[in-house]
């Protein structure tokens, strides 16, 4: 009995002493506690822990990536959405961790699906399609402030995906369709304006310069030529009936007088 006594004394202090060294990783980190106070944090490599009077919590530092689940929310113009996202972040501070809130992660998953509700639902729809890196910026930006005290550092934010119904982008198509055709009719009278514009200066220019249209003229004549038609039309220059209608004049005149000479 007394052999079987001692055997078991011996292994259970074997097991004890084997029981106070722990190893941890680079990205681990052990929050001790001293009969329920905090101690200290320990890490990384080998450490110590005393059986009984002390206890330890390991803490990953490694950027976790927690994905939010799909929130049913509603714009600021009364569009219902499906919104879900994604969050990244990190332990920077493992006493604030475990001391500060009860479950870290729960937490953290929690505050993401109502910030994601309540930031995203002051915007339009057209924000949420279009703005996405701002209400990103924005989203980070509130979470981070909210974990500061958990010793939580939110890294990035991102909205993956924006759900709509099959109404509202058939909606959605009949307004780019119709944008479209807005642009397309403004691009057309701005070109019509452009033109008109450039036509009024090569007119002045002619005005100043009557030989340039006889010149114009010969081109025409030119191109007309180089053409493969079997009518050509030569226009008549305006000038030229004019001439000719100052000759017809005279001889009008002419004839008059003479006429009245004779009488």
């Amino acid at each position: 009995m007394v052999t079987y006594s001692l055997a078991t004394i011996i292994v259970l202090v074997i097991v004890l002493i084997a029981s106070m060294f722990k190893v941890l990783r680079e990205y681990e980190r052990a929050v001790v506690f001293l009969l329920g106070r905090f101690y200290q944090v320990k890490g990384p490599g080998l450490i110590i822990i005393v059986p009984i009077i002390q206890q330890m919590v390991r803490v990953d530092l490694r950027t976790i990536v927690l994905d939010v689940p799909t929130q049913d929310l509603i714009t600021r113009d009364n569009v219902s959405v499906k919104v879900n996202a994604v969050v990244y972040f990190r332990v920077v501070d493992s006493k604030m961790a475990i001391n500060n809130v009860e479950n870290y992660l729960e937490a953290t998953s929690q505050l993401s699906q109502t910030t994601l509700r309540s930031v995203l639902g002051q915007h339009e729809l057209d924000e949420l399609l279009s703005a996405r890196e701002e209400l990103n910026n924005d989203l980070q930006s509130i979470l981070d402030q909210h974990t500061d005290n958990w010793g939580i550092k939110v890294a990035n934010v991102e909205i993956k995906h924006v759900d709509l119904d099959d109404s509202m982008v058939r909606a959605l198509a009949r307004q780019a369709e119709a944008e479209r055709s807005r642009r397309a009719k403004v691009i057309h009278a701005t070109g019509e304006l452009e033109a008109s514009q450039k036509l009024q200066e090569a007119a002045e220019v002619l005005n100043r310069a009557p030989n340039a249209v006889q010149l114009r003229y010969m081109q025409t004549l030119t191109e007309i030529a180089n053409d493969r038609t079997t009518t050509v039309v030569f226009p008549m220059p305006i000038d030229l009936v004019d001439k000719f209608s100052v000759v017809m004049n005279r001889g009008d005149g002419d004839k008059k007088k003479t006429d009245e000479g004779k009488e």
